[in-house]
């Protein structure tokens, strides 16, 4: 043991068979204090029981610590004069002298996985400790570690109980005595890369206490899953699509993010084409742990989007000042079923239906030739997309313009799931409305994007005409999914798309399925020098980099469910257990980067960093196919794609 510190631990050790790995189930803890300072130097857990309490969550050098004001001035716990006693097994006790013969006690009991924290006053002349912060300094390039509170406040603070989720580590609900609702922040600093955790404690008086404890949450399987086999692989990683960001940069710049809004990650950006991502997910989740659901966070994030990124003509902002894609106004739309579906939540539709209809009537608007399919405004013609422009999709590097496969595929569940929304509310004219622009939309898309010479759908047709395919096993499985190709079309395109993929020699399906099987051309890429930018003319000297045919697992779940979809579960599940045992290894992210090409949320074909993020919430989705494996669950999801008709 380390003279300087000392260390305490609890590992479980009863495993269970999973066809993956052997899993721990259960969770262990770990943490270190000092003996002259009241810090804990080590803060790590695993809830799946295994070695990762091991790393520590916190950044180095620092360390889980006590803040304390008196007479007005907050001053560090580690400027008091600390006396530490205990042996380990049954805790710590720091005693910080506050003032003469007045003391300041915090104890550390862990029990059972469990993390108990009390503190009080103690001796004469007690003065009153006006306020106190207990702060949990997370470093997120060890992983980007957030909460997902019980309720997120108008001034971007919480209140608890939260659950602190570290992704790939697992997640504890802070929690305090009988249910009190501390209040909290979560700040944090993309450049410096920090996370701060900062709870509001209530002054203290002698004899006086407050307790909080951290204990470790695992997820049950959802309700209705007859297959529980892959569950204990997808638990660890299923709450790592839910990032709630941190309060960061500066908060008159409207590139910063507001805290509680569910984004790429911690400390980076929210994304309104990415917000049915994370609604998608929370729509199997809805309770995180007691008291606390997943459908809040994203009703709090719609209703960011609703009230503040609108612009007059009904276009919706899809991050930064970034306009002009098309699923930054379908992506709100979906996630606005997910919610009402979940909850129930009629008052919040009422309130919300006509500011959706908004961002609806402008995508409707958007058809401008009359075809059924939605035009981006960028034309899709070659060379033409020229920073600081992006496209019209999360694909933002890609070319892709005018009729986008990709943003049609999403828009088409957009106004089918709003249509089923009217009618909710008995809107009955509008209801019919969006289902008729659904249906032209389903009418013109095949026969628009099919490419009779490759025998699969273009990624997207420019204004010139031109079809720019590049044999992409996610957008044709997108539309397979989502039915705008019928089932037996849609087993021949599979066919073709996985003999092409042995064609080109990939075979790391633990890493997933690249979004495209051969190079994109520069032209057909974001320039003059965006990441993953070929200089060559024919894109091989930067292919398998970022959106030049690098791989990354969220957008695989379209290929995974296309195949549910149409009847072959066989060729999906082989992909999908080798993520999985991926996922076992935290293989989907590297923690919070930022740094091109170092981020490990895209991939080369070899499972090599290509991409900057380092971590992308998106990732984690293709764990939804775990559930979307099975017919009753797949029903729910796509019930609006297939709308009951009217008898003749």
């Amino acid at each position: 043991m380390n003279l300087l510190r000392s260390v305490y631990k609890i590992w479980g050790c009863l495993l269970v068979a999973s066809p993956l790995v052997a899993w721990a189930v259960a969770p262990a803890i770990r943490f270190e204090t000092e003996p002259g300072r009241p810090i804990v130097s080590h803060l790590g857990w695993d809830t799946e029981g295994g070695g990762r309490a091991n790393t520590n969550l916190l950044q180095a050098g620092t360390g889980v610590n006590l803040r304390v004001r008196i007479a007005g001035q907050w001053q560090a716990g580690a400027g008091f004069r600390t006396v530490r006693e205990g042996s380990g097994r049954n805790g710590f006790r720091y005693r910080l002298v506050v003032a003469p013969e007045a003391e300041l006690i915090w104890n550390l009991e862990p029990k059972n996985g469990s993390l108990g924290m009390k503190i009080s006053g103690r001796g004469k002349g007690w003065p009153r400790v006006e306020g106190l912060e207990l702060v949990f300094p997370f470093d997120p390039r060890v992983t980007p570690t957030t909460v997902l509170p019980q309720t997120w406040n108008e001034d971007g603070s919480l209140l608890l109980p939260t659950l602190i989720s570290a992704p790939d580590f697992g997640q504890m609900l802070l929690s305090g005595k009988n249910g009190s609702h501390l209040k909290a922040r979560l700040e944090g600093s993309r450049a410096n890369h920090t996370v701060n955790l900062v709870v509001e404690l209530p002054g203290l008086r002698e004899n006086e206490t407050c307790a909080l404890s951290l204990t470790p949450v695992q997820l049950p399987a959802p309700r209705g899953l007859k297959d529980k086999s892959l569950w204990a692989a997808a638990r660890r990683g299923w709450f790592g699509a839910l990032q709630c960001s941190a309060k960061w940069g500066d908060a008159g710049n409207p590139f910063s993010a507001p805290a509680g809004m569910l984004a790429n990650n911690v400390i980076s950006d929210p994304a309104s084409c990415s917000l049915w991502f994370y609604a998608d997910q929370a729509f199997w989740t809805p309770e995180l742990a007691p008291d606390i659901s997943a459908m809040p966070l994203v009703r709090r994030t719609l209703d960011w989007w609703l009230d503040h990124k609108v612009l007059p003509d009904g276009e919706m902002i899809c991050y930064w000042d970034k306009a002009h894609f098309l699923d930054a106004n379908s992506g709100p739309l979906i996630a606005a079923w997910d919610y009402v579906e979940v909850t129930g939540d009629q008052d919040w539709l009422a309130r919300r239906i006509e500011r959706l209809e908004v961002i609806a009537d402008f995508l409707a608007r958007r058809d401008v030739d009359g075809d059924g399919l939605v035009e981006a405004t960028q034309s899709g013609n070659y060379g033409t997309l020229k920073e600081p422009a992006r496209s019209c999709a999360w694909w933002d590097a890609l070319n892709c313009g005018h009729k986008d496969s990709y943003s049609n595929a999403l828009i088409y569940r957009a106004w089918r799931c709003l249509a089923e929304l009217e009618a909710r509310l008995k809107r009955d004219k509008q209801a019919a409305r969006y289902q008729q622009l659904a249906d032209r939309l389903k009418a013109g898309y095949f026969k628009t994007l099919f490419n009779p010479q490759t025998g699969w759908l273009a990624w997207w047709k420019s204004e010139d005409g031109a079809l720019h395919d590049y044999a992409s096993p996610v957008i044709n499985g997108l539309a397979i999914e989502y039915g705008l190709v019928e089932p037996a079309r849609g087993r021949e395109i599979l066919a073709r798309l996985r003999k092409k993929i042995q064609e080109v020699g990939f075979t790391r399906f633990d890493l997933g399925v690249p979004p495209m099987l051969v190079p994109v051309r520069r032209g057909d890429y974001l320039l003059p020098d965006a990441a993953g930018c070929p200089k060559r003319e024919d894109g091989t000297d930067t292919f398998g980099y970022y959106m030049n045919g690098a791989v990354t697992a969220g957008q695989v779940l379209h290929f995974l469910a296309a195949h549910y979809v149409v009847g072959e579960a066989a060729e999906a599940d082989k992909i999908l257990r080798a993520m999985l045992e991926r996922q076992a290894h935290g293989g989907f992210q590297n923690g919070a980067v930022n740094a091109y090409p170092q981020g490990i949320d895209w991939t080369t074909w070899d499972g090599r960093p290509a991409g900057y993020e380092g971590y992308l919430a998106d990732s984690f989705r293709f764990l939804q196919a775990v559930l979307l494996r099975e017919p009753t669950f797949r029903e729910r999801l796509y019930r609006p794609l297939s709308p009951p008709r009217e008898k003749p």
